[in-house]
């Protein structure tokens, strides 16, 4: 836990009404029988359809708030989750709970894992490219802290001590692309990788007790062999070199992914900053966490181009570039 890079998350489990630190949660017993596994997958989900909804109302109210659109105005919605299932979803929720149109056009990204944002950002733009009158919001939420995993087995213990909750939310007006200013972040192209022989490498399967994540110690080294040949290859054919690269919004899998990044790269320690803080901050939310960067890498108005970057199951690769 000392060496995962994580200070503080938050999670739906968790009972901070009493001001206590650390925060107080029963959900979870403690057990001195290994036959014991916690909470059924039933009382997880029970938990995840509630608080998603809730999560995601609230950050989407956020975001309407501050992009100063009305919930009205939105033609399509993207939905993006891997930690739960529920029908109907939150998206049902906020189109009920904000008033959204009740016309509009949904599509949900489902249990794509960490890069499942990425996913999201695809649909998004051909969205955004349907028509001058579109608006789109996406929303990913993620209840990680749902799949907290009893036992001793190492590759669980380290997914217990790295993932979180969250939930981030865009709203994008596509007239608006047209009007983008000299630093802001505009998604333009996004590609897919799937690295040949590494189905072993990482998995997310639903368990009696949780869903449960395999993490290889092998994938660091396949992110050092296969990554920069592929990245290099798609940059070069979006017209921009490797070195042209201005900001990296690069999913912190983990402090061993994000240095393999480093490595395979040739990145200065300071280029992967934003995820660094990202994961110290707020641990490995899943799917929200790029979304996340991408507001730090703006606070901090790196400039661009910029890349998003994020590994899953596959073991697959999804990245996007910013201009």
């Amino acid at each position: 836990y000392r060496r995962s890079g994580v200070a503080k998350r938050h999670s739906v489990v968790l009972d901070s009404s009493s001001g206590a630190t650390p925060a107080k949660q029963q959900f979870y017993p403690p057990t001195n029988s290994e036959q014991d596994k916690g909470p059924t997958i039933s009382e997880r989900m029970a938990i995840y359809e509630r608080s998603a909804r809730e999560m995601a109302v609230s950050t989407a109210a956020q975001s309407l708030e501050q992009c100063g659109v009305s919930p009205d105005e939105i033609t399509h919605l993207v939905t993006v989750s891997c930690t739960g299932f529920a029908a109907p979803g939150f998206d049902i929720g906020l189109i009920n709970d904000l008033g959204l149109n009740r016309n509009l056009s949904r599509t949900h990204v489902g249990f794509m894992g960490c890069h499942g944002a990425l996913n999201g950002l695809k649909v998004m733009k051909a969205c955004l490219e349907s028509s001058p009158d579109a608006c789109v919001m996406l929303c990913a939420t993620e209840l990680c802290s749902l799949h907290q995993q009893y036992g001793w087995d190492h590759e669980k213990i380290v997914a217990n001590s790295l993932f979180s909750d969250g939930s981030a939310c865009l709203v994008v007006r596509a007239r608006d692309l047209s009007q983008a200013m000299p630093g802001d972040f505009v998604h333009v192209a996004s590609t897919s990788h799937v690295f040949p022989d590494s189905e072993e490498l990482m998995s997310w399967k639903i368990g009696d007790h949780g869903f449960e994540m395999t993490l290889s110690s092998q994938l660091p080294g396949l992110i050092r062999r296969e990554l920069k040949d592929w990245l290099e290859s798609w940059l070069y054919e979006q017209g921009v070199a490797l070195d042209e690269v201005q900001s990296w919004a690069v999913h912190p899998g983990g402090p061993r992914i994000l240095q393999a990044c480093e490595d395979a790269l040739s990145l200065d320690e300071d280029d992967l900053n934003a995820s660094r803080q990202v994961l110290q901050d707020c641990g490995n939310m899943s799917s929200p966490t790029v979304l996340f960067i991408l507001q730090r890498l703006e606070q901090m108005t790196r400039p661009t181009p910029c890349v998003m970057l994020g590994f899953g199951p596959g073991i697959t690769a999804e990245a996007a570039l910013w201009l």
